[in-house]
Order: C-alpha cells, then structure tokens, then sequence
C-alpha cells in the first residue's frame, strides 16, 4: 500500500506546476525574453507589470481591439493572479483570453511592444508553461529572428508531442530551420492539422497577417509535396488508398479555407494546395470536382482570376465532361469569361475547362431551355481556346441541341430560334477557330441553310393548333401529317384580323412575327409559298398601293431569318415588281433595303438583291419615269420631313451608283457600301452633282432615321459615317435625331431590340455617335450631355461608345470647345467611381492636352490648395531658421482633402503626360502647386511623394526649355528655390528628394539667382538623406546637383571676395556628416565630384582635415584619403599637405582661426587641440607614405623644367613647414612623434640621389634623434632601391665614407648601430663595386669603435654586418678577420659560459662563421676550429630555442663539408672528450657532424684519414664504457640516448667502410677487436664486458649490413666470440645482454654465408657444440626468453648454412640427447628448436626422423604439459611437411 501511494505521490509530483522549492521558484520566474534570468529573477510582478503595460498601451494605440483586454489579462487584479491557486474552469477561462491575445498579437511581434506584452504573459501566466502549444504557433512564423531562440531557451523540458522535434535546438540554441518545420509538418499530422487550425482560427477572428498566411500556404504545400512523395507506390491500390488518407486529413482544411471570402490571401494559398494534390495525387472526378465546387463557392472579385488558374489545372487532370451545375453558374457570372481564359491560355491550358463550360452550357440549353450561355460558347468557340476535337464533338452537341428541344421547353419556339441564329454566326465565323467550326459542320454532314429551314419547319406558329405532337425529325416525320399541318395552317392564316398598312411602320402589330416564322416554315416548299404568298392577309394585288405586302418581305430579309427564307422574300419582290401594274410606280424606297441585302453575308442573299435592283432600275431610263412614288403615304407611317428622292435623282442612283457596282457587290459583301461612299463623296467615274449625291444623303439618313430594322441602319451608317458634309450639310445636321432616338432608350430596352434583331449593340453604338463630327456645336453638345446624363450612365457601351467618339474628334475641335470639353470631363472624372467617370479620366489621358487647357486645370488646382491658413510659401520671402511642420489644421474636413489630394493627382498625371517640356509655360503654376501640396501634407497626414514627385518631374523637364529659348524666363524674385528647400527638408521620399535635387541642379545651370540663395539648406538636408543611398540613381542624383550647383556658387563667393573656404564650411559639414551613411563604394567619386567642382587647390586640405577631426585617423579615413589624393596632380596633393599643416599649426595657436570655422572651436575642456592636432599628424606620414606620389615625384624631379622646379619648389616648403611644426611640438611626445614619421616618409619621396643630398644636409643637424630617423629613413630606402640603377649604387657607395665617420666618431650607441645597418644594407646590394670602399667599413666595423664596443646590441649589428660583407668581400676581408675572428669567438665562450645566454649574439657569431666557412674556409684553423666546436657543445647542452640550434648546426654542416678534412677530424678528435663532458646533445651532433663529411669527402680522402676516422670511431663505441666509469663527471646517459649514439656511429662505421677497400680496412678492424681485447685492464672486467657489447653491437650492424661480402671477417672474432659465450656470466645483466648479442651477431654472420664458411668442419665443429650446450641455460630461471629470442634462430641459421648430412646428424644427435634432459625447460627449448628446423630445413632435416621418433614418443607421455604440447606441434609440422601420419611409427 505504502509502495502503491509513494508512486501516485511521485507522478503527481512529476505533473506538477507548483513546487515550493526555492530555487525551482526563483528559475521559473527567471523565465525571460527580454530580460538576462539574473536581472529576471531580481525583478517583482510590479516592475514587470509596470514595464509591460506600457508595451501594451502602445498596442492598444495601433489596434483598438487590443482594448478588450485590458480588464481581464492586463488589469491590476492580474498581478496578484497565481495560475497553480486558480481552480480548472478559472484556468480554461483564462486560456481563452490568452489564445484570443496571441492571435491578435501575432502580426506584430517584430515590434518591441508586443514582446513586452508577450513577456507579462510569460512571467505572469507562465504560458510558455500552461500554453505552450499555443505559444510556440504563435511565434513559428518568425522562427528566424532572434526573439524565437530565446523564446526557444525558456520553453519547459516536456513539449508537446507535436513539438518536441524542437528539442535538440532547445539544447543547442540554434535558429530553427524551414527545412526541420516542413520534414515535422510532412511526417506528423497532427503538427499541420494544429498550424493549419491556428491559421483558420485567425482568419475567422479577422486577425490574419500576411506573414501568417505565407508561412502556413509555403509549409502545407511543401508538406502536402512530401507526403504525396512519401505515399507513392508500385500498387495502384496502396497508392490510392494513400491518396485518399492524405486527401481526408487536408480536404476539410482546404475546404474551410477556400470559403472564407474575407481572407484572399488564404484562398490562393488554398489554390496552391489543391493544385499540388491535383498535380501529384491522382485524385478522382468526384474529388476534383467537390475542390472545384468549393472553390467557387467561396471566390471574390479579388481571387476569382487567381481561381480561374486554379480552376484550369484542376480541369486537365479531371475527364473531359461538363462541368458541374455549381461551377457553370459561377463561371457564367464571370465578366468576359473567354477572353479571360484566353489570357490564362497563355500560361496555363485552359482548354478541357472551357469544353466542360461549354458543354454544360449546351447541355442547360436542351434540357432547360437557357439561352444566356450560348454568346458564351460562341466567345468559346471562336477564341482559339478549343482543340479541334473538342469544337468538333461541341459543335455537334449544338447540331443535335434543336431536336432535344422540346415544345415543353420551347413553347413558342424562340429558343431554337435563337439557336439557329448562332449557328449561322458561327458558321461564319473568322480566322482558325471560324475554319474548325465550319469543318466540325461539315463532318457532321449538315448544311446549315438545311438546317435553318429545318428549325424553321420544326417551330409551328402560335396561330397553330396547340394540342398537335411534339417535334420529331425530319427523317422520322410522316409527310401526311406535315402536308395536313400546313392547309390547317393556311386555313388558320385565312382568318387572321386586318394587317396593318406598312411591316416598318413604327409599332406594327405582333401579327408579323407570327407571318415571319409561317413564312420560314414554307420557304422550302414552292407550292406551299406560292400559296402563302396569295395569301389574302398579305394583300398581293394591292401591292402598288398598299405597302403591306412589300414592306413584309423587305422586312424578312432585313431580319434574323435563314438564307433560304431571305433568298425567297427577295424573289417574291422581284416576280411582283415585274408584274404590269408596277410599272407606272417608283419604288426607290425599296433601294436601302437592297443595299442592306447587298452587304449580307450569303452571296444567295446578295444575287438576289442585284436582281432585284436590276429590276428595279429597268423602270428608270433617261427617257421614261415612274409617275408615283411607292410608300409615300404609309411605308414609315407618318415620319418627320422624310426627304424622297426625284425620279432623275433615283435614274442616277440606280444607274450611276448601284448597277456598275453591282457585280462586285454579289461578290464581296463589303463593295456596295464602298461604292456608295464614293459616290457620295464625288470619287466615282461618272460624276454625280452635287444636288444629287446631297438629295440622295438625306434619303438614305432619312432612310436611317425611320427605319424600324436595325440591321438597315447599321449597315447604311456604315457607309454615311464615312461622309463628313456635302454642299454644307453635315451627317451631323441629318443623323442626330438618330442618336438621341438610341440614347434615349432604357439598357434593357435596347438590350431587348437588339437582341430581336440580332444586331451587335456595341456596333450599333459605335455607329450612332459616329454621326456627330467635330465642331459641330450641336453634336458636341449632344455627346457632353449624354456624358453627363444619368440615364446614359445606365448603358455602358454606348458611355465607352461616346467617349471613343470624343478622343476621335480631339485633334479636330477647336480650342474653346476643347477647353470646355476638358473642364466637363474633368469634373466627369472626380465623380465617384462610376464607368462615365473611368472614360473621362481615360479620355484626358488619352488626348493632347493643349498649354492653355494644362494652365487652366491646374489654376482651378491651385485655387483648392490655397486656404487662408496656408500662405505661399513664396508669396513673401521667408526665414528658413524653422523647419520644423506646422501642426495640421483641421480647418478642411478630411473627405475634401482627400478630394483633393485625387484632383491633384489626376491633374498632374495629366500634366505629366502630356510633355511637360512642350508647355514650359505651366512652371509658376507648378512650383504654385508644389507649395500647395507642401502645407496640404499636413492636412491629410500623408508624405504626398507621388504628387511631388509628378511635379518635380514636370518642373525639370520644362527647364531646358527655358535654357534654350531666350524669350522664356524665370523671376528669381518669387522663391522658387525656398520652395524646393522646404521640399527637400520636409519629405522622407528618397524619390521626392532625388527628383528635387535634380530640379535645383537644371535651375542652377538655367538660372542660378533662382536657388542659390538656398543651396546652404539644401546640402544640410542632402547629409540626412540622399546620401545615405545606395541605389545607383541617387549616386547620380548627388553628382549632377554637385556638378550643377556648386560651380556657380564658388564665381557667387569670387565674385563678392569671400573667404571660400569659410564660406563653404556649411556645405563641407554635410558631406563630412554623411560620410558614415554613404554606401562604400560610393564615397570615393562622391567626394572626388565635390573636390573637383570646389577645386581641390582650395578646399581638398578641409575635406580631409573635416573628415579626420571627426571620424579619427582609423584604416578607413586613411585608405580613402589615401585614394583622394592619389587621384590627383603632385602639386595638388603637395600643396594640400602644405596646408593641412598649416591648419595644424592653427589649431595649436592660442587663438586659432580657419582651424575654429572647419572644425569647430577647442576651447571646451573635452576638446583639447593638442588631441585634435594629433589626429591631423596621425593622418599625415600615411598620406606621404603614398607609393604613386613618390613615383610621379621622382618622375618630375628627374627632369629639368618648370614643372620640376615648381614640385621641388612645394617639396621644399613642405620640409620646411614639417621641420619647423617640429620644433614648435618637441616638447609633446606623441606630437612630436607623428612629425618624426611624417618627416621619414617626406624624405623617401625623392630619389636616392636627391634624398643623400637632404640626408647630408639633416646629418649636419645636433639632433642626433632626428639624424637617426634620417639614416633610418635611409635605410628603409636603399631596401627599395634597385641594385641594377647605377645612379642610385653610385650615390650610396659615395656616402659609406661619411657613415664609416659616424661610425668612429659618435659615442650614441643607436646612432653607430643605425650606420652599420645602414652599411650593411649599401654593400649587400652595391659592394661588390667598390670593395676598396666596403673594405675600409669592414675594417671600421671589426675594429674597437664597433665590434669591440661592450653594447650587445651592436655587437650584434657588427657581426650581421661582417657577415654581409664576408659575402661581399670575400678574400678583400682577409686582412680584416685576424681582428674580427678571436672577438666573435670570445663573444661567443663568454656567451655560453654566462648563466643567460644572448641568443642575437649566439646567432649573430655562428652567422659570421657560416659566412666564412662558405666563403674562406680556409681562414678557419684548428685552433678556431677547436674553439668553436667547445663551444658549440655547450651551445648544444644549454637546451636553446629552435632557432638558435639550427643556426649553429647549419654553422657545423658548412664546416663540415667546406673546411680541410684532416682539420675537421683533428678537431673532432680533439673535441670528442669535452663533447662527452657535455652529454648527449654534443655527442650528437658531433656525430651528425662527422656523418655529413662522410658523405661529402670522397673516398681518396676517406682513405687518407681512415686513421683518425677509426680512432674517433672507437671513442664512439667507448662511450658506454666511459659513461659507466667512475671518473666520469657529464651529465648521465639513459640506455635510449646510449643506443641511439651507438646507432650513430654504427651508421658513420658503415659510411667509413663502404669508402675504403679490403686493404685499407681489414687492419682496421683488425685493430678494432684488439683494442676491445687488450685494451683495459684485466681487473677491469665490467668495462671489458660494456665495450665488447657496444663492439658486437657494431659487428651486428656490421654482418648484417655487408652480409656476406665480410663472412670472411667472422675468422677474426670466432675465438672471442666462443669465449664469450663460454665463459659469461648469465647472472650478470651486461654479461647476459652481450651473450644475447654474441649469438645474435653469430646469427646474422650465418645467415649470410655464401662461401661455406661455417659448413667447414673447424669453423662448424667449434661453434655447433658451445651453441648447442647453451640449451642447458634455458632450465635456469628467467633465461627461456633469451634462448627462445638469440640461440634458437642462430642454431637454425647454422643448421641451414651447414648444408651437410653429417653436420645435421650430429646437431641433430646432439639435440636429441638434451631432449632427455630432467630439466622441463631444456626439453622444452630443444622441441621448439626442432620446430624451428623442420619448418626451416623441411625434409632435408627430417631424413634423421627414425632417431627422432624415438625422443617423439617418449615426449608424447611428458611430465611437463607445455613440453607434451610443444612436441604435439612439432609433430603436426612433420606430417604437413612429409605428407603423411606420423601415427604408425609412433605406435
């Protein structure tokens, strides 16, 4: 029980928030993001509370809907609020003001008030405790900026399980990756169902940012990618049952997304999403389908063109099939919804949605009945959106829709109606998409005027018995019952009521339409039309009188009928015009109805019109004329003045006009109306009067006018509208009354006849205003009236029809009427926003704007903007000593500022248009409306730098106008420039302030009184804005104002004797200002334009002067002044220095001057001028360090002219200046310094020869300070100087003399010391020469007054220096070394004698000695020799830098190659026992020493010192001897050092031997085993036995190296080496070690016996029984080693060499015996041995295996287990080497 309790304790415990541990308290309350845990945890909720609400209030500030919380999360009660004391439904209370708080603050947390309102959150809520989840949503989109980190660092240890793949950046602090967010979202749902929710949750609260959205749309797609990727498999079944889990966790995401209209942002995310799952998913019609439906169902005037792109992917991956009910409806109200998709085409494939569009559409019309979509399909079909496929199956779907028409759907029949009309459009359609329509009918085996008759057969009339069958095809319809149908129809016709007199009389009876498609339905049958057309109703025999009968006809073929049904009204005309009592009747009216004909389409149509005007003109004849006029009295009913043509007046018409034409009219439908336009215009061959082209236009206006048929009027308008006037009467005078007849009906009502007539309303439109001309008063007041009428407002086609008309006329109208016309339409365009409002601004925009129209808008702009609070800003001139913006005045309401601020800004985008530099006229009027907008700012609280900028354009394209044309000119006295000051300081527009600079820059050239009285000011504000650019246009802005302006206020300041530097100091202030703020690689021509245009002679000094003073002479100030001057001439550049020590004189006057007005006054205690001097000085030895002012000096001094003389001229005073700048500063240190380097500098400038001459000039000063600093200078010169310039060798060889002298006469020790670098560096590169010269130096500098001088310093300048000259001289400094060798060498003893050694000087010794040994070794004697190699032991052993022992080694290695042999020997013989003294480190090197003369003597030299070579040979093998001694006094030697000299001179032996013969060398070694034998004393054993184990150690070396080219030399140590073994002493360690050696030596000697040395029974009978009784040792203790590691391998090696049956039988035997040995150990070693041999000899050893079976056996049974083991291997190598078992034999 207590277990079970102590469990729950732990987990509630481990769950819970509240601790009352201390320091847990202070670390959760140390929780910070603003502030460090240490200052946190110090802080109380108070403080908190108090620093945060003020982030809070500001909050409240930019969003009132922050207010809300102000009584719950930010109250004062919420200080005292404890989340671990509140009870569960008070914490989930409070959770949702948190989350509501977070999302509102989500789109501000860049800014610091909302990190301070999210931190009271934090240390008062603890959110990122309760609400951690929320938190971190909240602040994921801003997972790159700092503040997330740290959120990151106070977030608790257990995350939510969505989140925790934030842990290892939580531990790391490092930015979160978009690429861990996305591989999160893409492998855990419920992270991107938990964004996705908090991004829907913000868009549904209103409180969406963009930022959010991009984040969510950028991770759900990347997301939605991956896991499509993810769930992609081999199996369409795994991949579809994928597809359809990822579609059911995203859809309902997408789905609430796509709805939500007020968050476009978030739709097109959406959009992408679902294109993606489209593109990727394979998802079926029905998903693509729902997306699709959801997608339009939620669309706005801002997505849907963004949704149509979304809607066409969708369609390409969907089947091709009509689209649903839902999207149709939704694509129908769509504006222009073809040539939208059109444009989408041509990014995106359109065309599978515009087929499923079209083909719902086609399928609504069958089955409902809807006409609306067919101008749709049509605009489909016709843009080239379709495949050809897909027009051929729509095409048909159209063929086959009037046969699923119904009577049901279509009771009256307009429907099929209708839809005939369309095919015939469509059939007569242009270009690719009109051919693929044609082609898709033709397929379908149709002819369309078949087809017309067919609807027309198939549409029973109203006046039909109404209860008759439905409508069937033609294929399946008796011929009985139609035959029947039509005498009940005759029947029905019969008893119709009175028709009325004329078909065009205005409001003829609906009885017509009735006749029309009765005639339609018999026009296929001539029987049936013959009969019709006897028709009582039509009254046919009244036909002359009455107009009935052929103003009903004329009506057909003016109307929307089939071809055939035209074709027929035209015959029926015909056949009755030729009949007898119409010959006495003028039927000239009827001509505009047969010119309406003539341009029909159909070439049917137009044959028969020509016939009939044939027959018409065969009544007119120069001789006979009809007698009455047909249609007079009742054809229009009664119209107004209807002007009737003459019968002479139609003769000509018809015979002059129609019948020459009328040929090419059947052929080309456009030709009648060409020739009736020429006509009328007199252009024809037979001239017509011009009485009678007037008489007949005002019949066929006439004609217009009266007409009820709208394709008659369009069609002869088309004609008339290209006639301006004949005799003084314009078509204006005659066709206005046609235009206000059009305007004046309601939309619907001409929407409605225009559709009865199947005109295009547009072209009607467009034809109706195309009536008025230009200037023709009434005309244009008709169309401004209609503009401005409210009804016409109503129609937008005829509104876009009116202005096209007016922009038309434009150029033609004279100026009253266009300045009228400008004035109306201007205020049209202020209107609200309205489509007469967007014409009248397109209008303006679109025409020429004349100056006077220009000057008269913008003076009624003018007068907006002036109030009486806001006076000119130039109307008086006025003080700029108040920048600052007056407070806005609210003396306007807000919405007539705005107005204002539109009117502006349409006006002076009229002005900006219409070129400005071709009015320059308006410029007072702009710079009026510029102050204007200055104080209007301030009204509407915005900058208004779009409105400036318009007019600042303006202004500086109308002033070169005013520099070219002297007769324009502008007042300076009104204050054009304060204007554009005032602009320039008050606005923030980089492109405001650009374009006004701009301004200025033109006025200054143009005319500089206008803005030089305000160039000051400006510059002042240029430094705090433009500047500080970095684009490329405002670099070009900032040099062309500099270029512009400055030059003509510099001739300003000449001109009224102005101090120009003072003057300046303002604007020099402005660009030192900016400095900082200019972009890098601008700075340099910034300032060269600046300096240049101010002349650098004058002001170059003060810009650097300006510039050091206030950033310091740092690497940047010093590089880019640096570059300043090296882009400019020497003069200037000397001149400028000369100056800029002149200023630095001034600043340290008591009273400074010109220094006050640069950089200010230092007479403030935190200004002190010496600093402010120092910083100048600092500046000035980088400038004369200038390697490009050097060479063009020297370039300039070399030549004799004035251009020389003026340089050495400004050289000369600079000296001057310098030197005397010194002086005044010798008492202040850093000062005086900064002169010392700036003078070092100053004298490099010159040549060498010119520079010798002012440094023996300076030599004779008494400052030895400033004449070391001069031979310094000196000697960083002759560095530089070229050894090959013979001017420069001769000039500095002539000068060693003098610097000898300094040498010997001055008692400074760093004034000698610079002299004898100074010679050092001259005979390095020129002694050679002159060695007389450098001869007489070297014996100067070896001499007392140098070298023997006790300053270390230059003792070591004088051996670096004898060096150089030992290099140099070579012989010639002989006679000079007696001196300088015993002092260097006396150095160096004392050196390494002392407690601390000098290691320049060490260095410096052993550089002087290298230096003789490459070049006079021969001056190295023995006795030098054997000084220098004592003390380089003690070098060696004094445990010196790296440096030190490779200068000392390099030192020996020459000696050793370059110096006599016999000399270096001796004196490595001599050396050796004090080498030994000093240890190791000598011994080696020693022996390095003697291992390179090895290898450079030859072997002549070898052999002639082979005994001294022997000698120091033999000390070396004695060295382990002479260690272990008891006189020995050197540090003691470790067995690793002593091996590794014993190596050494192993390796030097073997050096010797390989250079000396057999001869020469066998009595040497001969005498090397004697002296180890005889060499000691007797009782001197251990040293005996030490020199005999470093001599076999040798001997080793030795066999194994020669191998058996010296097996002969093992006769001279077989009887010692027998000895040895014998007689040792195995309890002795040496006397072990060399026995070890002895065998190991024996062994390498047998190894390589090539000669049967050891195979001779005396050599193999001595050595084989004393190695082989060394097996007994191996049954002592601790010895198994030994013999396992030396005897074992040397008896194997002898075995192999003695390749003798005898002598392997007997070391076989031999063995065999010590096999029985009571000692476990010797049997053991022996069986190994035997090993060892079989796998060795093989079955040449085993040929003794029958006596060895014997010891086998007796082995197998041994007492020793080890021994039994051994012998079982032993056994097992026999039989792999025999091939068989041993088994039988052992048995």
């Amino acid at each position: 029980m207590a277990s079970s309790l102590a469990t729950q304790l732990a987990e509630i415990a481990a769950n819970s928030r509240s601790t009352l541990n201390t320091k847990a308290l202070k670390a959760a309350h140390s929780k910070s993001l603003i502030f460090e845990p240490r200052i946190a945890a110090s802080q109380t909720f108070a403080e908190i509370y108090s620093l945060c609400r003020d982030g809070f209030e500001e909050l409240c500030h930019l969003d009132p809907r922050f207010a809300y919380f102000n009584n719950s999360l930010w109250s004062e009660q919420s200080q005292e609020q404890d989340r671990t004391q509140m009870s569960k439904d008070e914490n989930a209370a409070l959770d949702k003001h948190i989350d509501a708080f977070l999302h509102l603050c989500g789109s501000r947390l860049r800014l610091m008030p909302a990190i301070k309102a999210v931190e009271w959150l934090i240390r008062r809520f603890r959110i990122h405790e309760f609400n951690t989840a929320i938190l971190i949503t909240t602040f994921l989109p801003y997972h790159t900026i700092p503040v997330f980190m740290t959120l990151l660092s106070i977030l608790p240890s257990q995350l939510p399980v969505e989140y925790r793949f934030l842990n290892p950046y939580i531990k790391s602090l490092t930015a979160l990756p978009r690429a861990a967010i996305v591989t999160q979202a893409t492998n855990r749902p419920s992270f991107l169902s938990g964004l996705s929710q908090y991004t829907l949750e913000s868009c549904r609260t209103k409180q969406e940012y963009p930022a959010l959205i991009s984040f969510w749309a950028g991770i759900t797609a990347e997301a939605v990618n991956g896991m499509l990727d993810k769930g992609r498999s081999g199996r369409r079944a795994i991949q579809t049952q994928n597809n359809l889990a990822l579609l059911q966790e995203i859809g309902p995401i997408l789905s609430d997304a796509m709805v939500m209209k007020d968050v476009p942002g978030l739709r097109i995310a959406s959009y992408m999403i679902v294109t993606i799952l489209a593109s990727k998913g394979n998802l079926g019609d029905a998903a693509l389908s729902s997306f699709m439906d959801q997608l339009v169902l939620g669309w706005t005037a801002d997505t849907h063109k963004t949704g149509l792109v979304c809607l066409c992917i969708l369609s390409q991956f969907r089947s091709a099939k009509q689209l649903s009910a839902r999207v149709t409806k939704a694509l129908l109200k769509v504006h222009e919804i073809a040539a939208t998709l059109s444009e989408i085409n041509k990014d995106y494939r359109a065309d599978r949605l515009a087929n499923g569009l079209a083909l719902a559409l086609v399928d609504r019309l069958s089955k409902k009945g809807d006409i609306r979509g067919l101008p749709v399909v049509k605009s489909l079909l016709v843009s080239e959106l379709l495949q050809k496929k897909q027009i051929k199956v729509l095409c048909g779907m159209l063929l086959v829709a009037p046969f699923r028409v119904n009577d049901e759907v279509d009771p009256d029949g307009q429907i099929r109606k209708e839809l005939g009309s369309w095919l015939v459009s469509l059939s007569q359609a242009d270009g690719n998409a009109g051919d693929s329509i044609r082609a898709a009918i033709k397929d379908a085996g149709v002819d369309i005027d078949e087809l017309e008759l067919k609807l027309g057969t198939s549409i029973r009339p109203t006046l039909a018995i109404e209860d008759a069958p439905d409508a069937m095809d033609e294929d399946s319809m008796p011929v009985v019952a139609e035959e029947r149908t039509i005498s009940v129809d005759f029947e029905k016709l019969s008893l119709l009521p009175e028709p009325p007199s004329s078909c065009l009389a205005q409001g003829s009876s609906s009885l017509l339409n009735d006749l029309s498609e009765f005639f339609i339905s018999v026009a296929g049958n001539e029987e049936n039309l013959k009969q019709f057309d006897e028709a009582p109703i039509l009254s046919r025999p009244l036909a002359p009188t009455k107009s009935f009968y052929l103003s009903f006809y004329m009506r057909l073929w003016c109307g929307p009928v089939p071809t055939l049904a035209k074709v027929a009204a035209l015959e029926r005309v015909k056949l009755r015009l030729k009949e007898d009592d119409c010959a006495d009747y003028d039927f000239h009216a009827i001509i505009p109805y047969c010119i309406t004909a003539l341009s029909d389409p159909s070439k049917k149509v137009r044959r028969a019109a020509g016939d009939l005007v044939t027959v018409i003109g065969q009544s007119f004849t120069k001789s006979s004329h009809p007698g009455q006029t047909w249609g007079t009295k009742d054809l229009y009913g009664k119209p107004d003045e209807f002007h009737w043509l003459s019968p002479e007046d139609v003769r000509k018409f018809i015979h002059s006009v129609l019948l020459p034409s009328l040929e090419e009219s059947v052929l080309h439908e456009d030709h009648v109306l060409t020739a009736l336009t020429s006509a009328l215009e007199g252009e024809t061959e037979k001239k017509i009067s011009s009485s009678v082209r007037l008489s007949i236009f005002k019949f066929l206006s006439s004609t217009v006018i009266a007409t009820p048929l709208l394709l008659t009027k369009l069609r002869l308008l088309k004609s008339l509208n290209s006639v301006r006037k004949i005799s003084g009467t314009s078509r204006t005078d005659l066709l206005l009354p046609l235009l206000r007849w059009w305007a004046s009906l309601a939309e619907s009502d001409a929407q409605l006849v225009a559709a009865q007539q199947s005109v295009d309303e547009a072209a009607l439109d467009k034809a109706c205003v195309d009536v008025v001309i230009a200037n023709n008063q009434a005309g244009h007041r008709l169309l401004v009236g209609l503009a401005k009428d409210a009804k016409t407002a109503t129609r937008p086609g005829l509104i876009r029809a009116i202005f096209s008309r007016i922009a038309k006329i434009w150029p033609s109208m004279k100026s009253e009427p266009q300045l009228s016309t400008a004035q109306e339409m201007l205020l049209l365009a202020q209107t609200p926003l309205s489509p007469v409002s967007v014409e009248a601004a397109e209008l303006l925009r679109g025409v020429d704007l004349s100056t006077k129209i220009l000057a008269e808008l913008l003076e009624s702009l003018e007068n907006e903007l002036k109030m009486p609070t806001a006076p000119s800003p130039y109307a008086k001139r006025r003080r700029l000593s108040a920048p600052e913006e007056k407070p806005a005045l609210n003396l306007q309401p807000s919405a007539e500022a705005k107005a204002t601020v539109n009117k502006a800004t349409f006006i002076l985008e009229l002005v900006q248009s219409s070129n400005p530099a071709q009015h320059p006229e308006l410029l007072p009027n702009l710079f009026e409306v510029l102050s204007g907008l200055i104080h209007l700012r301030s009204l509407v609280g915005s900058e208004l730098g779009y409105l400036q900028d318009l007019v600042l354009s303006s202004l500086s394209a109308m002033i070169p106008a005013y520099k070219n044309n002297k007769n324009l000119s502008i007042d300076a006295s009104v204050g054009y420039g304060d204007v554009l000051a005032l602009c320039i300081q008050r606005s923030s527009s980089p492109h405001v302030i650009n374009a006004a600079l701009l301004l200025v820059a033109s006025l200054a050239t143009t005319a500089p009184e206008v803005v030089l009285h305000s160039v000051m000011p400006i510059f002042t504000f240029m430094s705090s804005s433009v500047l500080k650019q970095a684009d490329d246009y405002s670099a070009i802005v900032v040099h062309k104002t500099i270029k512009e302006v400055i030059p003509p206020l510099i001739e300003t300041f000449r001109k009224n004797k102005r101090n120009l530097v003072a003057s300046t100091a303002d604007l020099l202030t402005s660009f030192v200002t900016a400095f900082e703020h200019i972009p890098a690689h601008r700075k340099h021509e910034l300032f060269m334009s600046l300096i240049e245009k101010l002349g650098p002679d004058d002001f170059l000094f003060a810009v650097i002067g300006m510039l050091v003073d206030r950033y310091g002479p740092t690497d940047n100030i010093t590089e880019f002044t640096t570059q300043i001057m090296a882009s400019l001439s020497v003069e200037t550049q000397l001149q400028t220095l000369i100056k800029s020590l002149d200023l630095t004189n001034d600043i340290l006057k008591p009273k400074p001057t010109i220094s006050n007005t640069l950089l200010g006054k230092h007479d403030k205690a935190d200004q002190d001028p010496q600093k402010i001097a120092l910083k100048q000085l600092t500046l000035l030895p980088n400038l004369l360090a200038n390697r490009r002012l050097k060479q063009e000096i020297v370039k300039l001094t070399e030549n004799d002219d004035m251009e020389s003389a003026k340089v050495l001229e400004l050289y000369a005073q600079l000296l001057e200046h310098l030197l005397t700048l010194g002086s005044a500063v010798k008492a202040k240190k850093a000062l005086y310094s900064r002169v010392g380097d700036a003078l070092a500098n100053l004298l490099n400038l010159l040549s060498i020869s010119s520079f010798i001459k002012i440094v023996e000039t300076l030599l004779e000063r008494k400052d030895v300070a400033l004449r070391q600093k001069v031979l310094r200078a000196l000697e960083l010169r002759v560095d530089k100087e070229s050894n090959t310039d013979p001017k420069s060798r001769a000039a500095l060889l002539a000068f060693l003399p003098q610097l000898t002298a300094v040498i010997r006469e001055s008692n400074d020790m760093g004034y000698k010391h610079t002299a004898v670098t100074c010679v050092d560096k001259i005979a390095e590169k020129y002694g050679k020469k002159d060695l007389e010269t450098v001869a007489a130096a070297a014996a100067t500098i070896a001499g007392d007054h140098c070298l023997g001088q006790p300053t270390q310093s230059l003792r070591v300048m004088a051996l670096l220096c004898l060096a150089s000259l030992v290099d140099v001289l070579q012989d010639a400094i002989v006679p000079v070394l007696p001196a300088a060798i015993p002092k260097a060498l006396g150095y160096l003893e004392e050196m390494v004698a002392g407690g601390s050694p000098d290691l320049a000087l060490h260095n410096a010794v052993y550089t002087f000695m290298t230096a003789l040994a490459q070049h006079i070794p021969y001056m190295i004697s023995g006795a030098y020799l054997d000084r220098l190699l004592t003390c380089s032991s003690a070098s060696a052993a004094a445990g010196l830098d790296s440096e030190a022992n490779q200068n000392r080694v390099d030192c020996l290695k020459f000696l050793a190659t370059l110096v006599d042999s016999k000399v270096l020997f001796t004196a490595l013989n001599n050396n050796w026992s004090k080498a030994v003294g000093y240890g190791y480190p000598a011994l080696a090197e020693n022996l390095r020493i003697l291992g390179v003369a090895l290898d450079k003597h030859t072997k002549s030299t070898v052999s002639k010192n082979a005994t001294i070579l022997a000698e120091i040979l033999l000390n070396g093998l004695d060295v382990r001897r002479v260690v272990a001694s008891a006189d020995y006094k050197g540090p003691q030697q470790d067995e690793t050092q002593l091996e590794a000299l014993e190596s050494a001179v192993n390796e030097n032996a073997l050096k010797m031997i390989y250079k000396l013969n057999d001869a020469s060398f066998r009595p040497l070694f001969n005498q090397m085993i004697e002296w180890s034998v005889s060499g000691l004393p007797i009782q001197d054993k251990k040293g005996r036995t030490l020199r005999m184990l470093s001599l076999y150690g040798f001997l080793h070396t030795f066999f194994d190296n020669l191998k058996s080219i010296v097996t002969g030399y093992a006769s001279y140590i077989t009887d010692n080496a027998v000895k040895i073994v014998r007689e040792a002493n195995l309890k002795d360690d040496n006397e072990r070690e060399l026995w070890s050696r002895v065998l190991e030596t024996l062994g390498s000697c047998f190894e390589f016996d090539k000669d049967d040395f050891w195979q001779a029974p005396t050599h193999f009978g001595t050595v084989m029984p004393l190695l082989v009784d060394q097996f007994l040792h191996a049954g002592k203790e601790g010895f198994a080693a030994e013999v396992t590691e030396s005897l074992i391998p040397a008896v194997v090696e002898l075995a192999t060499v003695a390749d003798s049956t005898e002598h392997h039988k007997d070391l076989n035997t031999r063995l065999l015996k010590l096999m029985r040995s009571e000692e476990a150990g010797v049997r053991l070693a022996v069986v190994k041995c035997q090993q060892e041999l079989t796998d060795r000899l093989g079955a040449e050893w085993l040929r003794n295996l029958v006596e060895m079976v014997i010891a086998i056996r007796e082995l197998q049974d041994d007492d020793d287990e080890i021994v039994e083991r051994e012998n079982q291997r032993w056994i097992v190598a026999i039989e792999k080497t025999l091939g068989e078992s041993l088994d039988t034999m052992l048995q």
